[in-house]
């Protein structure tokens, strides 16, 4: 960690924005605002919402003995006790401090800054209660790039994402630390460069801060856009397999989707017919009078995983524009109600539902990469030039299979479990947390999976002397710049590095459906 500041760059030019307004965003809206980098604003309806939510807030706790949760009184299992007002503020500083608990790595600074942007969205909603002040530091911190330091495990899913948020939250009364142009410094010393002072939180507005679904929410979101990247990319790396395996392409007849039409099955039905447009491969006689299930079924597969996928995208949806902290103030009707809008449960059922359905993307793939290096078709044993002297190809497939059993691992749901905690308080947690952290394991898994598929297909594919479509060569072309042939054994996980970067950094944001 750095003790001192140095080299800053100015990062309050004017770029283009997203305003914030009393409408719903949608998950698109959100890949736009991450795509281009756009700076947050927000409508001036929204700004009078808020401070009149406060107001109403604050005169009702001014003028009332009643007990109201986590406002006036201790958290979980201290419910009961009351605190005197003269101390409400002291409170909500010492929830962040007690709660911010987090270990295991670092978050990703992406993930942290798209958990700062979502909260602001659902503070924002006007159910919250919180100052308005408040919410313009969390603007700060997100148009500056200003990222607090957050950690991986903590979370139960419950009870909002607690510890993770308290982590977030930590910066905006002066704790913690922040990641600022990729260097990690003390929270004080960023706030005396941009001459800020640390934030005294009103009453509840800890609460407000760290009662939510925005860590899961944000992993979700994450990788969900990978996942679309992953599924745009099975497609076609599948499509190189199968001409490189002199597949049918009978199993691709619109015909067959027809009679079964889901939506996933006929998309990817059509990206593999077009991959192939113009190529010899439907024009070649076929010795076998069936493909396996890997090549045969691809639709099928990789379908559904595109169906669950735009399944995750509307929950995403929804949770965007969900208040997802405890207790929430009602203007119209005037009442201050503790509930459990904080459980995570429809995002953990997501989650574990994608981290099912990418690791399938994974399983398949790892089941072509087999078929191709088997010696059938007329392709040499692990597609070696030398077979014997060289072993060619052969151990791509080990880590293939190695990544694949891991992923199957990882994807035994999370949503399953729970554990009770504050003291029986809480005692049914959704886990969704750790089902997040697996999903993203996963999908950095399959990254490295689809890279061994796209390496292996592009060998054997170069084995063939029949002419294959455009998109498909151009596509060998690009991995050959990054990844050339391998006539004779060479370390190969350089290879496998060069070439999921290649497709990470290819990321699509645009939605298949």
């Amino acid at each position: 960690m750095n003790s001192n500041l140095t080299n800053f760059s100015s990062n309050l030019f004017l770029m283009s924005s997203f305003i914030i307004k009393d409408n719903n965003i949608s998950f698109a809206d959100i890949s736009t605002i991450i795509n281009k980098d756009f700076k947050l604003s927000i409508d001036n309806t929204i700004i009078e919402k808020i401070i009149a939510s406060r107001k109403i807030f604050e005169n009702t706790i001014n003028n009332s003995d009643d007990k109201f949760y986590g406002i006036n009184t201790g958290f979980g299992d201290l419910h009961n006790v009351k605190i005197n007002n003269n101390e409400l503020c002291v409170h909500q500083e010492n929830l962040i401090k007690s709660h911010a608990c987090g270990v295991g790595d670092k978050i990703d600074s992406k993930i942290v800054k798209l958990m700062i942007l979502l909260k602001i969205i659902s503070l924002t909603k006007g159910y919250s209660g919180i100052k308005i002040q408040t919410i313009e530091r969390l603007l700060f911190f997100y148009n500056n790039d200003i990222l607090p330091v957050v950690y991986k495990y903590g979370s139960l899913g419950a009870s909002g994402d607690l510890a993770p948020l308290s982590h977030l939250s930590l910066p905006l009364i002066g704790l913690g630390e922040v990641e600022f142009e990729g260097k990690i410094y003390n929270t004080e010393i960023i706030l005396s460069k941009f001459k800020l002072d640390s934030l005294t939180l009103g009453a509840k507005e800890g609460l407000a801060l760290i009662n939510g679904t925005q860590y899961m929410l944000a992993s979700l979101i994450d990788s969900t856009i990978n996942s679309i990247n992953i599924c745009n990319y099975s497609d076609l790396i599948a499509s190189v397999s199968l001409d490189a395996f002199k597949c049918s392409l009978s199993p691709f007849d619109p015909l067959i989707s027809k009679i079964r039409p889901y939506e996933g099955q006929i998309n990817v039905s059509k990206n593999i017919l077009k991959n192939l447009k113009g190529g010899e491969i439907n024009d070649l006689k076929k010795e076998n009078v069936q493909d396996p299930y890997s090549f045969r079924c691809i639709p099928q597969v990789h379908g559904a995983t595109q169906d669950t996928l735009k399944y995750c995208i509307n929950i995403i949806s929804t949770e965007i524009n969900s208040v997802t902290d405890n207790p929430l103030i009602f203007l119209e009707d005037e009442k201050i109600i503790s509930g459990g809008n904080f459980h995570g449960q429809p995002l953990a059922y997501a989650i574990d539902f994608l981290k099912i359905s990418m690791s399938e993307l994974g399983n398949i793939s790892e089941r072509r990469v087999f078929n191709l290096l088997s010696g059938k078709r007329n392709l040499p044993p692990f597609l070696s030039t030398k077979p014997g002297l060289n072993s060619g190809l052969m151990i791509l497939q080990y880590t293939s299979a190695s990544l694949v059993s891991s992923n199957k691992q990882l994807s035994t749901p999370s949503s399953v479990d729970s554990i009770t905690s504050s003291n029986g308080q809480e005692d049914h947690v959704s886990m969704g947390a750790n089902g997040a952290n697996q999903l993203r394991d996963i999908i950095d898994n399959l990254y490295q999976i689809l890279a061994i598929e796209t390496i292996v297909s592009v060998q054997a594919k170069e084995f063939n002397n029949y002419k294959s479509s455009k998109i498909i060569n151009e596509f060998i072309s690009n991995i050959r710049f990054v990844s050339s042939k391998i006539n004779d054994d060479r370390v190969l996980y350089n290879d496998i590095k060069k070439v999921s970067s290649y497709l990470k950094r290819k990321t699509k944001i645009d939605l298949f459906f």
